[in-house]
């Protein structure tokens, strides 16, 4: 434990707060926020088409999320992700973005960084890059454009890949997000590497998760990734890398293109014995899981005790994060009734 200097009494040493570590000795230095549940996309696989999104007097101000992250800083959080919903949507959300990139100038984050469906990247490309981000992860799960408009339910495809094109000319380096889904998109993985390591992306496959009620028939849908990692050693040369990005992929080296594919298999091989992530929602709920209802209320303990109040939270969320999740990919029902936009992506 470190010590810092007590204001009231600069002679005086008072003992900082620990950092973030649960119960099973992982230590938490990965933040993923949450900044709105709303989205100008439907994904068939994500939410469902007649979605209900929090009132905005539910959802905290810039001003809270900020006090929130601050505190996880000073806990040992390293890395910042914004989600949604799609976060670019939210109102104002450069404000946002400029008040946590103090924690870049300052080097106590090594990393702020977003996912984002696309849309909204060619207008806030440029600032992403002003405000000290790197690097951004762009979800698109097919390059044909009808398929691309049915499984959003309205989104345009030409948008997104204008968008990819400017953040990219902004100077940020892309990873695309593909979740593989069988009988939809499983025959354009292939030339979805092809393309995306042609354009210098890295691309990453994920599995699909059991969260939410949707319409689809996720039993069907479901497509284990280990069968895709095998298809695509039939096709390419792939070499094992230990690259990490702070979160749960695990990759490899495409020898014929030269760029990486990341695999994300919470269903068929899970990943929770390195789990470094907790997930704070719009509304100030810290989940510990993505695939369980554990969670702790951030809200009420920062309006009603401030830092103080924050860090005793904290320290009980440790005390009750689980050791993972229970996915069942035989029977894919909801694991949680929650849908993966309230939580973020």
């Amino acid at each position: 434990m470190t010590e810092q200097t007590n204001t009231s009494n600069p002679n005086a040493k008072t003992p900082s707060p620990a950092l973030l570590q649960d119960s099973f000795g992982r230590h938490v230095t990965y933040l993923r926020v949450s900044v709105t549940d709303r989205c100008d996309f439907r994904c068939t696989y994500c939410m469902s088409e007649q979605m209900k999104f929090l009132p905005k007097k539910d959802v905290l101000s810039f001003e809270e999320l900020a006090s929130i992250v601050d505190v996880f800083v000073k806990r040992g959080v390293t890395k910042l992700r914004l989600t949604g919903g799609e976060p670019l949507v939210r109102k104002d959300i450069t404000k946002l973005i400029d008040k946590f990139s103090g924690h870049l100038k300052t080097k106590s984050l090594k990393e702020l960084t977003l996912t984002t469906n696309g849309s909204q990247l060619s207008k806030y490309a440029s600032h992403l890059v002003d405000a000290g981000m790197e690097r951004i992860n762009v979800s698109l799960d097919t390059l044909d454009a009808e398929k691309f408009h049915k499984i959003t339910r309205r989104g345009n495809l030409e948008t997104v890949l204008n968008g990819i094109e400017a953040a990219k000319n902004a100077g940020l380096r892309i990873k695309i997000n593909m979740v593989a889904m069988n009988g939809f998109n499983d025959q354009e993985i292939v030339p979805m590497v092809r393309w995306a390591h042609g354009q210098g992306y890295d691309l990453t496959l994920i599995e699909e998760m059991p969260l939410g009620e949707i319409a689809n028939d996720r039993t069907q849908s479901f497509l284990a990734l280990r069968d895709v990692r095998d298809n695509l050693a039939q096709q390419f040369s792939l070499e094992k890398i230990g690259l990490s990005t702070g979160g749960p992929a695990r990759y490899v080296r495409v020898k014929e293109t030269g760029g990486r594919i990341g695999f994300i298999t919470p269903m068929s091989h899970n990943f929770c014995e390195s789990c470094n992530r907790v997930r704070l929602t719009c509304t100030g709920k810290l989940y510990l899981c993505l695939g369980k209802e554990d969670c702790i209320d951030l809200r009420d303990p920062l309006r009603e005790g401030g830092e103080a109040g924050l860090n005793a939270a904290l320290d009980e969320a440790m005390r009750i994060k689980p050791k993972g999740h229970d996915f069942d990919q035989k029977r894919m029902t909801p694991a949680v009734g929650r849908h993966m936009s309230v939580t973020g992506g």
